[in-house]
């Protein structure tokens, strides 16, 4: 295993449509966080908002990383321009929305999470919007912090458990390079425009004897139902179907999960 110092790098892949306010919130907490180590590939999917075009060109003269700039001719959609992001680079990668901002030391303690088990193919961090990996309040769209930075301490100065989860949650997530290899990239023919296909990735890491872990001790700041939610692709509907037709036991093992609620003594432990 690397040690702290000698992390690999990671390619930080951010999909982008429209909602140029929160996307300039997001590339400033990249500017703050990511270092000359690390990659960033930002795709914009031929977002029809002209603003986008100019603010990701005045970000590329102040990068603080290597940075690879893409726009799709025609729009993709969100699966589709994420395989193309996982195809432009040979690193992990880390899937973050651009209705996100990241605090200090995230990416570092994703990948250290990553690094601690050979068979782990994912890894999320807390937010305040993530379903099962939501804190400070379990499976609820709690308020944004008023300081993300403070709430991102409280949990950085926790032991990492890193424990394991029936799936990942893909605002922000670290997919193993490794993994991808084995496993192929997101199901666009099934998945088509987005919602599942994070969840099916999850199911047949599973089935190949890949964990899928939180990283307790890194936080990500997310608003939820912006940017490639005006393409009018929502949670649930078709997707879940198809989900839970491939993995029959996909919703109980979630559900129950939910039920036992693993991760409270670490909320618990962390608002102390």
């Amino acid at each position: 295993m690397a040690s702290a110092t000698e992390q690999p790098r990671a390619a930080v892949i951010v999909p982008i449509y429209n909602a140029a306010a929160v996307l300039r919130d997001c590339l400033e907490s990249l500017r703050r966080t990511l270092t000359a180590d690390d990659q960033l590939i930002l795709i914009d999917d031929a977002s029809s908002d002209p603003e986008i075009g100019a603010l990701l060109a005045t970000f590329a003269d102040q990068a603080p990383c290597p940075l690879r700039l893409e726009r799709n001719a025609r729009n993709l959609g969100f699966v589709r321009t994420v395989n193309l992001g996982m195809a432009l680079t040979r690193a992990d990668v880390v899937l973050l929305n651009s209705d996100t901002v990241v605090t200090k030391g995230w990416l570092q303690r994703l990948q250290q999470a990553a690094q601690s088990s050979a068979r782990i193919a994912t890894v999320t961090p807390f937010s305040n919007h993530a379903e099962i990996c939501s804190f400070p309040l379990f499976c609820q769209q709690n308020p944004l912090p008023v300081d993300p930075e403070q709430t991102a301490a409280q949990l950085a100065a926790l032991t990492p458990q890193y424990p394991e989860l029936p799936t990942a949650v893909g605002f922000c997530m670290l997919i193993r390079r490794a993994a991808l290899v084995e496993l192929g990239d997101f199901d666009a023919a099934t998945f088509g425009r987005g919602y599942g296909e994070e969840n099916d990735f999850c199911r047949r890491a599973l089935g190949h004897g890949w964990r899928n872990v939180l990283c307790d001790n890194a936080y990500v700041v997310h608003r939820g139902g912006v940017s490639f939610a005006a393409t009018g692709e929502k949670p649930g509907g078709e997707a879940l179907r198809r989900l839970s037709a491939r993995y029959p036991g996909y919703n109980a093992a979630v559900a129950e999960f939910i039920r036992c609620d693993p991760l409270a003594e670490i909320r618990r432990q962390a608002q102390r």
